[in-house]
């Protein structure tokens, strides 16, 4: 079965969506939220609670990471990602275009790919678009990523464009690389173009119609929750998703808040990650169906309260939030456990809700009702 994407609803009152991803390891009901596996692990998550206790339907590993560890040659051997880390529901694999971003001090881009130093040992690596291609062959991912540069906020116009024609030029390569290559492992992929063009809307249109020349049964938006207001987030998500195929998925990359995420399925994202519910949750910063608590605040010292009594998650109804608070202040493990616990099933229970409301034709409604709620700090 090669991945692909049905539309099943549009809601009658905004462009907010519904929709079915179909891979070899699962269908993916959409809108939904991937958490944020970088090294094969979602931190402080076992994988049987990311099934049966978050729910979540797909999770996300990064090229960049786990090409330098444990390397390509130990996940062949394990016979991919997928068993490697026993989840046998669909990945996605990031390419490492986010890290020529984040690690900025440690790459140098040039026209064949990008030059690393590794964060581990310093050691030199070069990512082609083929050798980006060859390692998640290697890694098995259901969806894998186009290698991409995300230029920072702010970036002159000059070098967006340069940026972004750079992209398109290893997209390019990837894809022909791509189509010559074949899966290890008896599943299909699909290699996944991703617009660039950071808040300069001409430019955002452009790289739109440049990757989406490609067939595909998903196309990403990067660049985007790197520093911009939100306000300019918003403006160009709406931009892009009136561009974008309507009968393909829409990923957004790296966004964001519980905000960010209603406000973008408003406008027609279908996919979104970010790594902020279980970063959060280790700093103790709790999202709640009642709004965001800050469980190290004095208050909840004596709150025996449930976590989240209106949230189907056991640990939270069992725990009270006097309990969590002291686990954080002791910096105990099992506090960052039940904390990403109840932050990624708060994420993944509003991927549901939103869902059932597009259907009903009543998310535009349900998200003014919702926001003000789950944004209120308690």
């Amino acid at each position: 079965m090669k991945p692909q994407f049905e539309l099943i609803a549009t809601d009658a009152n905004c462009n907010a969506r519904a929709g079915s991803f179909s891979t070899v390891h699962g269908c993916i009901e959409t809108p939904i939220f991937m958490p944020v596996g970088t090294s094969a692990t979602v931190k402080a998550v076992h994988q049987t609670e990311l099934k049966d206790a978050v729910k979540a339907q797909i999770i996300l590993g990064n090229t960049y990471h786990l090409y330098l560890r444990p390397g390509t040659e130990i996940i062949e051997k394990a016979g991919g990602l997928h068993r490697f880390m026993n989840w046998n529901k669909p990945l996605l694999t990031d390419s490492g275009g986010y890290q020529v971003f984040s690690l900025s001090a440690n790459r140098k881009i040039k026209e064949e790919g990008v030059v690393f130093s590794s964060h581990i040992d310093g050691s030199k690596h070069l990512f082609t678009p083929e050798r980006v291609v060859d390692i998640q062959r290697s890694l098995g991912s259901d969806i894998m990523m186009a290698l991409d540069e995300c230029p920072p906020y702010p970036s002159e116009r000059n070098y967006v464009r340069r940026s972004m024609n750079i992209t398109h030029r290893w997209l390019e390569s990837g894809i022909n690389h791509f189509e010559k290559t074949n899966p290890l492992y008896g599943h299909h992929q699909c290699y996944v173009p991703i617009s660039q063009g950071s808040v300069y809307e001409d430019l955002r249109i452009e790289s739109i119609q440049a990757i989406t020349r490609y067939p595909n049964p998903i196309y990403a938006i990067g660049g985007l929750s790197v520093g911009e207001p939100e306000e300019e987030l918003n403006r160009l998500v709406s931009i892009c998703c009136q561009h974008m195929p309507v009968l393909s998925a829409r990923y957004l990359m790296g966004v964001g808040t519980p905000q960010n995420l209603l406000n973008s399925i408003e406008r027609g994202i279908d996919f979104f990650d970010c790594v902020l519910p279980t970063r959060n949750a280790r700093h103790g910063i709790i999202y709640t169906t009642q709004g965001i608590i800050h469980i190290r605040n004095l208050k909840w010292k004596d709150d025996f309260s449930p976590l989240d009594e209106k949230l189907d998650l056991t640990t939270s109804q069992q725990h009270s939030k006097s309990y969590l608070r002291h686990l954080i202040m002791s910096n105990e493990i099992l506090g960052a456990q039940l904390a990403s616990l109840q932050n990624l099933r708060f994420y993944l229970w509003l991927m549901e809700e939103a869902r059932k409301q597009i259907l009903n034709n009543n998310f535009k409604l349900w998200k003014d009702q919702m926001l003000p709620v789950i944004s209120a700090r308690r």
